[in-house]
């Protein structure tokens, strides 16, 4: 049972009676008020209950988890999800005996767009107390991109000194890109830079 429509002599009671009948707590409990409770002539005679209708608010990791589970199999990807809890952000990494290639697609937009829309399934219940960050993986792909565009922005940085001249990275996401201006930010005599706009945004490194 998810939906009760309760009565009460108050809003109050008419809710402590829906947490028991869906046995939640008040967190995970959504309601409408359908009719305000109305005292009688004397005190009781017309009187009106309060009714309320209510519903348990799904437990957002527990959708997403579904949402993505749904999706690979829609992918035709046959993969296991791991479930972690990491620096307060949710975290599904996805393992497969298989290739996951599909499933990243180049330089990690696939697995990109899988995480937006997993963000967008968790965070769209409008009883949702607080935004929930989800990170989507597969094989620990991110970690290990991660290391390669800090390997990456060292090896250019080290170009950029030797040539005296700026030299320009490829598109890249925002979030690859706050990897490499973190990576130089304590880099003696580089500097980092973006420029273009949209999908052409990049990375500039150059001497100071």
């Amino acid at each position: 049972m998810t939906h009760v429509t309760v009565s009460g002599k108050t809003i109050e009671e008419a809710v402590k009676r829906a947490l028991s009948e869906l046995g939640t707590t008040e967190e995970r409990l959504s309601y409408r008020v359908i009719e305000e409770a109305k005292k009688g002539f004397l005190g009781f005679l017309g009187s009106r209950p309060a009714t309320i209708e209510a519903h348990i608010i799904p437990d957002p990791v527990s959708e997403a988890y579904s949402f993505l589970e749904k999706t690979l199999e829609l992918m035709g990807v046959p993969a296991t999800i791991d479930q972690s809890m990491e620096h307060k952000k949710v975290r599904f990494n996805l393992q497969s005996d298989e290739d996951l290639g599909r499933v990243i697609g180049k330089r990690g937009q696939t697995l990109d767009s899988l995480d937006y829309l997993t963000n967008v399934v968790v965070n769209r219940q409008k009883g949702t107390k607080e935004y929930l960050s989800i990170e989507v993986d597969a094989l620990d792909y991110r970690e290990r991109r991660r290391e390669a565009l800090v390997q990456l922005a060292h090896r250019v940085a080290e170009k950029a000194k030797a040539t005296k001249k700026p030299v320009s990275l490829e598109p890249m996401s925002a979030h690859e890109r706050k990897i490499i201006h973190s990576a130089l930010q304590s880099a003696r005599g580089v500097q980092t830079f973006s420029k273009g706009q949209g999908r052409q945004r990049h990375i500039v490194i150059a001497t100071k």
